[in-house]
């Protein structure tokens, strides 16, 4: 053989094939070789699993937002009405929400009365948020109207009111029963000021899957909001959405100015701020923690291949004898380890995205297996395990698992071809 050979010839792929199924009384490490390909395999199965239930959890929050909730909520700026008392109510409502659907990008903008309640049935009570609104505006709301599960018929809303299956569950109610909604600003006597109550019929029950609006919200037809709430003619907010809710920010302006200097806005991000940077933390913080544990396992190629050209000396020896260049020893050796690399990322890609496709299967195994209550939508907030497989995140994985793996062959490898081949073959 020449010493100056194309890189990465047949032979060299033949030799690194020899050593990768060598046994060990034939001076190969083929239980190394298994646990370094297991090792790489579990990193990128816990790296993929992890970024893709990171990466659900942070989908499915957010459509959730933008499913059940506004884009941009308007209000008006604090003013004194007639009767000198400050107030932020919106007189003009219709008019304004008529403006602001003008401004392009807008799909909705709908008067709204909101406040905190509370309300009874059957000796049992909930604190509730009510949303007034017409029932052409909440027949816009995606997940109210396409819920994960529901049972009544909207198309009655006028008749009663709408109630999350949070609250249905706490009340013990269904379509068809009664609760008392009580508000404790009610009708001033001369002993005080009386709660006010009254009863309703739930029309609809809905589930959007997340746990802070199943169990407070109650939407109520407008008007009926109105009078319970002493706002006749006024409402307390307009909602507002808009074609691309990621770009929020841009519609900002065009809606100030549609409405007026009084406007005063309040985007998704800005109600979910917090959180979203929290997960966006968490993100880099899992991803850093994991990509050690893939650093980990690729510490075992390095312990491996430092025992095979140990127990190759003399191979490698007769290789340089032969003339064998010392690129082609390194490139044997690279050869040995950068396979275990791919193909403990392989196996680990595909075990990762089963994982993920088949996640809540496998989670309600589990869950069964533990006796139940393994997860706490009132802590979570999501009804269940989210997992979503994003092709960037599984590219990230195996950047980072080949790169690691490539790199931890390069110095038993460098080892091997600097070896000298009179030492090697000394005590031959």
């Amino acid at each position: 053989m020449s010493g100056r050979t194309i890189p990465f010839a047949a032979f060299e792929w033949m030799i690194a094939w020899r050593y990768l199924r060598a046994r060990r009384r034939e001076g190969g490490v083929s239980v190394m070789t298994v646990i370094s390909l297991l090792g790489i395999t579990l990193a990128v199965f816990a790296l993929i699993a992890t970024l893709a239930v990171r990466s659900g959890f942070r989908y499915e929050f957010v459509q959730t937002i933008l499913g059940a909730n506004a884009h941009i909520t308007l209000y008006s700026s604090s003013y004194t009405d007639a009767q000198g008392r400050l107030t932020r109510a919106i007189k003009n409502y219709d008019e304004l929400a008529r403006k602001v659907a003008a401004v392009p990008g807008v799909t909705r903008a709908a008067p709204v009365v909101r406040g905190q309640l509370m309300a009874s049935a059957s000796g049992r009570n909930a604190g509730i948020e009510v949303f007034g609104e017409r029932l052409s505006d909440l027949m816009t709301l995606p997940l109210i109207i396409h819920p994960e599960s529901s049972s009544g018929d909207i198309s009655k809303f006028e008749d009663g009111v709408a109630i999350g299956s949070g609250v249905a569950q706490e009340l013990g109610v269904m379509a068809g029963d009664r609760i008392k909604i009580i508000s404790p600003d009610g009708v001033k006597t001369a002993f005080g000021t009386a709660p006010r109550i009254k009863s309703y019929k739930v029309v609809y029950v809905f589930s959007v899957g997340r746990y802070d609006i199943d169990r407070t919200r109650v939407y109520m037809p407008l008007a009926e909001a109105q009078s319970y709430f002493n706002r006749e003619g006024t409402a307390d907010e307009i909602e507002i959405s808009v074609e691309n809710p990621d770009a929020v920010d841009n519609y900002v302006v065009p809606i100030i100015a549609a409405a007026g200097g009084r406007a005063v806005i309040w985007t998704w991000r800005d109600a979910s701020g917090s959180f979203l940077r929290a997960l966006k933390t968490e993100d880099n913080v899992m991803f850093i923690i994991l990509s050690i544990l893939v650093l980990i396992a690729t510490m075992n190629i390095v312990s491996g291949l430092i025992m095979l050209v140990k127990n190759k000396g003399s191979d490698i020896g007769i290789l340089r004898t032969m003339g064998l260049s010392e690129g082609s020893i390194l490139r044997i050796f690279f050869i040995v380890g950068a396979s275990i690399g791919v193909a403990g990322t392989v196996l680990g890609v595909i075990s990762g995205s089963l994982f993920a496709i088949y996640i809540d299967p496998i989670f309600s195994f589990v869950n069964w297996m533990l006796g139940g209550g393994l997860w706490d939508p009132s802590v979570r907030y999501l009804s269940q395990l989210p997992a979503r497989l994003e092709l960037w995140d599984v590219l990230n994985a195996v950047i980072l698992a080949l790169v690691l793996s490539f790199g931890a062959t390069i110095f038993p490898a460098r080892r091997a071809a600097r070896m000298n081949p009179v030492e090697a073959l000394r005590y031959e």
